[in-house]
Parts: structure tokens; sequence; C-alpha cells
């Protein structure tokens, strides 16, 4: 990349090197660009002057008086000059005069004084020599970032991919939005861009209504009038356009250093191309669905680790640092033809809370960070408002996020296979997550039979079955007045049911190992019986 001409690094050429250079004002503001060099000896030169000159100068329109020499320094400064230089050989100083430093000190403009005399056309020529260079060398990084572009279009390549060239062609972190400020991808991350990503809405919302943007005149940093200090935000970004309409915003986050003019063309190349694969894949959604799926993938599949999950998670712009995560794993009832992905996620995107969805066939599988103002109980609430039921994990740390993934996958099971219709949580299960498990195989219809396999063929030829009163007198907890209401029975009558169930099973109803056994062989009666149920 080239480096910009600067105040500074002009007074560095050969042609100055002959004398001795005194900076005497604005030292600090050496840096200013310097795109053209200026030689008058005129009062009235700042007329002449556009902003961002080297002016030369013997001191000849100066002026005789301190009133005359702070008005002309005043107007230099005006015509924002980047640095003013005056010869001290005695042509018409010998020594800087003071009321020029009071004024240029003031006005926040180099003044630098020159020992000698030195040929100013010279001087101009290896200036101009510098700026055509610097030109040169600036047009063959853009039109090598305009190719680099070029070819990940080509290459069929995604708005991820552009993100990631921008931050690695300008070594500054590069963040992409959408209309609503939801963060969609982020490359080349710092601790500085970090903090800003943490809270990424008040970044885009907040700090770009605050802090506005300087007047720019196409140099490298943004211009101030002199003796005026304006603030700007540490992020430079251009809009995404699609077909006329804004889609969202390219940042780049350049912290305390002004990008180059090199780094702001490849910030409008990076957001054209983004535009443009946007275009072409009209799928911002669809291949952000198959991104975020295939992360997921590779966290079942043992491949990558919690902590790796949330890392790259956060390159496809959802953040879930230094946070609690959950696990939904949800389906939608009585919706067939709409996705429950495409639902999770626009769900969770209505509210403070980074997530990654994916598909799992019938069931959507969301790993959820809340936010500040959204707990998990109003997530889980927000979705089941929008049709949506299955399993919920236990709230845990990102190292212990693949567990969670099973913990929701498997009280989303145990839903299915009651048929509960809203969502389960994993530490409410019980013992239904064994039963669930077991009824995948014959274990459990063989356990069923053995424990009330007897009671099961008596009903089958009676015209008054008893596994409901065995049922009541299970979910009483062995309370036979408690189970005769529950029936709506005598309880001469209940008695009499249950010695027959005793009698039938050979077991000692009063008994609590009794009652343990059969209560499971009940519940996984039950799931037996349910219809085929559709497994996360």
């Amino acid at each position: 990349m080239a480096e910009i001409l600067t105040a500074r690094t002009a007074l560095r050429l050969d042609v100055f090197q002959r004398t001795v250079a005194r900076v005497y004002a604005g030292e600090q503001h050496l840096d200013r660009p310097v795109r053209w060099v200026h030689t008058g000896e005129i009062p009235d030169i700042h007329r002449f002057l556009s902003g961002h000159e080297m002016l030369l100068t013997a001191g000849l329109g100066m002026g005789d008086t301190p009133e005359r020499q702070r008005a002309f320094v005043r107007r230099v400064a005006d015509a924002r000059a980047s640095v003013l230089v005056v010869e001290l050989a005695g042509r018409m100083f010998d020594e800087m005069p003071a009321a020029a430093i009071e004024e240029a000190e003031a006005a926040g403009l180099p003044l630098v004084g020159l020992l000698d005399e030195i040929p100013f056309a010279e001087a101009s020529a290896q200036v101009h020599e510098m700026l055509v260079e610097g030109r040169v060398a600036q047009l063959l990084a853009e039109e090598e970032a305009g190719q680099a572009f070029l070819n990940l279009l080509l290459s069929d390549q995604d708005y991820l991919a552009m993100v990631e060239e921008l931050s690695r062609r300008t070594g500054m972190p590069a963040v992409l939005e959408n209309v609503a400020h939801q963060m969609l991808a982020y490359a080349g991350a710092t601790a500085e861009s970090d903090a800003a990503a943490e809270d990424w809405a008040a970044h885009s919302r907040a700090m770009h209504e605050l802090h506005r943007p300087a007047i720019t005149d196409g140099s490298a940093a943004p211009v101030a009038k002199a003796g005026s200090f304006r603030e700007v935000a540490a992020c430079a970004r251009r809009p995404v356009v699609l077909r006329g309409e804004s889609w969202g915003w390219l940042h780049l986050l350049h912290g305390a250093a002004a990008p180059a003019p090199a780094d702001l063309h490849a910030l409008e190349r990076a957001s054209a191309a983004v535009a443009i694969s946007l275009l072409s894949e009209r799928e911002s959604g669809a291949r952000s669905a198959q991104r975020q799926g295939a992360l997921l993938n590779r966290l079942m599949l043992g491949e990558i680790s919690g902590e790796d999950f949330v890392r790259l998670a956060r390159t496809l712009g959802r953040d879930l640092r230094s946070k609690t995560l959950v696990v939904f794993v949800s389906a939608l009832r009585d919706s067939p033809d709409q996705s429950p992905v495409h639902s999770a996620d626009s769900v969770l995107h209505g509210l403070d809370a980074s997530a990654v969805v994916g598909d799992l066939g019938d069931f959507a599988l969301s790993v959820v960070a809340p936010g500040r103002r959204t707990t998990a109980a109003a997530i889980e609430a927000a979705l089941a408002g929008a049709g949506h039921w299955g399993g919920v994990s236990r709230t845990v740390p990102a190292a212990a996020l693949p567990a969670a993934v099973r913990q929701g996958r498997s009280a989303a099971a145990a839903a299915s296979a009651t048929s509960a219709g809203h969502f389960l949580h994993f530490d409410d299960l019980g013992a239904l997550r064994l039963l669930v498990t077991l009824a995948e195989g014959p274990e459990l219809a063989r356990y069923v039979e053995d424990e009330i396999g007897a009671l099961l063929a008596n009903d089958a030829r009676s015209t008054n079955p008893l596994l409901p009163t065995l049922r009541a007198f299970l979910d009483a907890a062995g309370n036979k007045a408690r189970a005769a209401e529950m029936l709506f029975v005598q309880r001469r009558t209940l008695y009499y049911r249950l010695d027959r169930i005793s009698a039938l099973l050979g077991l000692d109803l009063s008994s609590s190992e009794s009652q343990q056994r059969l209560q499971l062989a009940v519940r996984g009666h039950d799931l037996l019986r349910r219809p085929v149920a559709r497994r996360p």
C-alpha cells in the first residue's frame, strides 16, 4: 500500500535536508496529508489555495507588522493549507516573527522555518514526484483490490468471503450488518473491535448518529476547518444497495488511525461485491441457514468444541461470547408446510438474543445466547407463541455446549413421544428420559409385558378394564381415598379392583417398590401406544 505523503514526510525530502528545517508551531499537525505544492509572495496567496497544500514562501507577502503577519497566517490556515514553510535567509526575515508563531499555534497550522535558501522549483519537483508515485501506487492497489473481489465473485463466493478479504487487504476489522443493524459477518477481530461487537446495535445506531463524519475532500483523513474540532467515529462505512434500496452497511473499524484512500476504495469495492453476491444468490437467508447448519453439524459430530463453536459463530455475525447458552430443539404445531428453521430464526431475530439456528428435519436446533434484557424463559415463550414445541436444555457455558445439544434433543424426543404439544425441559424429564430411549428398541415393550402383561390380557377380555384403576392409584401415590375420588367410585369398589389387580400381577400394591415398578410399566405402556413420534 502506498504511503500517504504528509507534511512530515515531505520535510524529509533531499531538498529540505540541505538546510535546517525548524518547526515553530503546529508540530502535532504535521501528519496532515499534502496533495500539492504552492509558492507565492503575495499577501492574498490564500485565494489560490484549495486545501492540503504545502505553501513555500520567502515571506515577502506576510507583511512587516504583527497585525499583517497574523492576518496572513490566519488566511492560510482558513484555506486549509497543510503546512506553511517560510525561508529565513534574510530576504524578508532572519528569524520567524513571534506574531506568526502565535497565530499559527492558535490556528493549528504547522509553521516551518528554513535557515537557508533552497530552490523552490526543485522542492516542488521532488514533492510532485512523490505525489505522482503515490498516486500510481494507489491506482495499482485499487485495481488489485477490484480484481480480488471480482475473482471472489467469479468463484461464487458469498459475503463472508468478501468481508474476510476486506479485512485481510486493509488489516482492519470489518463488519457486515443488515438494515436492522444485525451483525451478519465479522472478520479481523481485535480487542477494540470486540468491544464494539459486544453491543453492535449501540455502535451502529448511536455512534454513527452522534458522531457525524467530518467533511472530506478525497484525502486520507477527515478535514476540519482551522480552529474547529469535530469528533468522528472510529469507523468508516459504506451502504450495501440492492435494486436501489438499502440492504445494510459494510463497516471498516479503523480505530484511531484514519484509513488510507486505498482502504476506503477497498471498502467501496467490497460493498459493491457484497451487493452483487446477494443479487446473484438472493439467498441472504438460504445460504446463511446452510452455513449455520454446517457449523451445528460440526459441533454435533464432535469436530469442534463448544468454545470453537462460539468463535466460529462470531464470523457469521452471531456473537455468543461471554454468555451462557441454552439449546432449543423445536417443531411447529399444525404447520407442515412452514419451515421450523425459518420460523425460529425469525422469532429469535426479533429478540435481544444472538442465535445459531440449523435444520434437523422436522425440528429446528437453536443455540441461543439470551441477551441482557431477554431471559431463556422469555425466548421459550416467544417460540411457543409462534407455534413451536419441543425440548429445552439446561443453561450452560460454552464448554458444555455439546452436552446441551444432547439434552435439548432428548427433551424434544420426549415431547414428541408424549405428544406434549409444548416445551419440555431436560431437567424435568426424570424417568421419561430413560423410557423414551428404551422405546426405540424392544426392551421397553418386553418390560411392559413382563410387569403388566397379565393385566392387559385381562382388560382385552373384560368390559371393565382395570388399567385405569391402576393408573389412578399410582398417580395418587398409593393413596386409596384420593384414587377413589379421581375415579368417582366408592372405596369398596376401589378395594375390590385393587385386590383383583394384585392377584393378576402377583404383587403387593402397598409396597413402594411395586408401585415404582408398575409406574414405569404404565408410563412405558402409554409411550408405546402413541403414534410413531418424530424424532429430532
